[in-house]
């Protein structure tokens, strides 16, 4: 046993997540009128740590009889000990923002809580009970009570119904069922059982219950409102709360659970607009944990271009020059020159065309490529293979790349739900509820070109019924 502070650092398995494993003992089982004689502390830190700490404390009242029988306890060895109001403070910081693991946990949770409550600390951990885990684990076992649990997988007992001994318990009953089911099936228990206290430490559960379960985006943010992450679903609720509950197993979604402060959201007609919204509030507020969603003023194509001589070669179109949607000899679309660059020449090996001829390799006139010198070049350099030959399996080659025309006469109305999103030459112009915002937006000035959006919408009209979208009359 540890008497007053011990700390013990052992080096153990690295996990995702803090759990601190705890037990009691007390006066009786009434959570207001019987008071809390030791507890302990065993916590997992995701550092590889152990850290112990245990107390004995004063309860200011009487110890019945046969509860000093079971714990050991007197009121002899509790007279200098500290009171629970001595010890709140740092007891609340040992057990703050993690994982609160004990057996039969409603007994240890409540009696701690209503302590907790007598100096006004609100104590509200996420708690994992292991007669629960237990149940989850071993299905085929009647009993899950402590002293089963010590027969059944041999754990070693050092002070049986003392508070470290029994904490010690349930993590040696940890790492048995670590070692015999692994990680990942243990920690997808947890998440499970868990279930709704997956709720961040910085988060009131009543606020996820406010967010609906239907179409839209949600953002999550960090202090001061900073975004932290933007996200969409078709069931904004449950998204939000998967974010939280992979937060045991995944250490992206442990920062973003330790990070999160706020959420707000924006509902949406349906998945469209989800997507659409999505990817417009990425690249206005470019929030930490998103995969950045490049602007497009870099943005490049390749043409194919027939030079005097009947060549035809690869020419790069810059950002000032693209008209997407309109142009019909589009290739590529690149957020740099260099990834065009880097296009052009897997193209050009895949393929077998000349590195030479298409302008990548510099060489004399008529002297063969290294491509050619390699066999990975039919011999257009050298003239082995003929231009008109040449040009065909260039444009083949850039076929899969083409940059689609727009497909109408004009802007368009995709109906979603109640609301119309506009979308002209493959720019999103915006969402209209009825006719009027439906003209205005068709009025508004010009939108640039977005590479994201064009392939959401790509997709989605390729998608659709011809009975979901309208030619806008102008």
């Amino acid at each position: 046993m540890c008497s007053g502070h011990c700390l013990v650092f052992l080096s153990v398995v690295k996990i995702l997540f803090t759990f601190a494993f705890v037990d009691i003992e007390t006066t009786g089982s009434h959570f207001d009128r019987d008071r809390i004689t030791e507890v302990a502390v065993k916590t997992l830190h995701d550092n590889q740590d152990i850290e112990i700490w245990s107390e004995l404390i004063n309860p200011q009242t009487s110890i019945p009889d046969h509860i000093q029988r079971i714990t050991g306890i007197t009121p002899a060895m509790l007279i200098t000990a500290p009171s629970f109001d001595d010890i709140a403070n740092q007891l609340y910081r040992n057990l703050e923002n993690k994982i609160f693991v004990a057996h039969n946990a409603r007994f240890d949770y409540g009696f701690l809580k209503a302590a907790f409550k007598r100096v006004d600390i609100d104590f509200k951990p996420k708690v994992l009970c292991t007669v629960k885990l237990s149940r989850r684990l071993f299905p085929t076992q009647t009993r899950h009570n402590l002293d089963t649990l010590i027969e059944t997988h041999d754990l070693k007992v050092s002070s049986r119904h003392r508070a470290l001994g029994d904490a010690d318990l349930l993590w040696q009953f940890w790492q048995i069922c670590e070692a015999r089911f692994g990680r990942e099936r243990l920690l997808k228990e947890v998440s499970e059982l868990i279930g709704e206290a997956s709720v961040p430490p910085h988060i009131d559960k009543a606020l996820i219950n406010e967010v609906p379960d239907s179409p839209g985006v949600y953002i999550l943010y960090a202090e001061d409102r900073v975004p932290l992450y933007i996200g969409k679903s078709i069931h904004m609720r449950t998204r939000v709360m998967s974010h939280f509950q992979a937060a045991l197993t995944v250490r992206k979604e442990m920062k973003l659970a330790l990070q999160v402060r706020d959420i707000s959201w924006i509902e949406t007609s349906g998945e469209i607009g989800a997507l659409l919204l999505e990817s417009t509030l990425i690249k206005q507020h470019l929030p930490v944990m998103n995969v950045k969603l490049r602007r497009s003023k870099d943005l490049c194509a390749w043409r194919i271009k027939e030079n005097v001589n009947g060549v035809c070669l690869p020419e790069l179109v810059t950002h000032a020059e693209l008209q997407p949607g309109i142009q019909d000899n589009l290739y590529g679309l690149f957020h740099s020159k260099r990834e065009a660059n880097t296009c052009l020449r897997a193209l050009a090996k895949k393929n077998s065309l000349c590195e030479a001829v298409l302008g990548i390799e510099k060489t004399s006139l008529g002297k063969p490529c290294f491509g050619f010198q390699l066999k990975q070049c039919n011999g257009a350099c050298v003239g082995l293979e003929s231009s008109t030959h040449h040009n065909l399996r260039l444009k083949i080659a850039f076929e899969a790349l083409k940059i689609k025309v727009w497909p109408y006469d004009g802007p368009i109305a995709i109906r979603e739900g109640l609301h119309f999103h506009v979308v002209h030459n493959w720019c999103y112009l915006g969402v209209a509820g009825d006719e009027d915002e439906l003209r205005s937006l068709v009025r508004r000035a010009e939108v640039d070109f977005d590479l994201d959006i064009y392939k959401i919408l790509k997709k989605t009209i390729a998608s659709l019924p011809s009975s979901q979208i309208a030619l806008i009359p102008q």
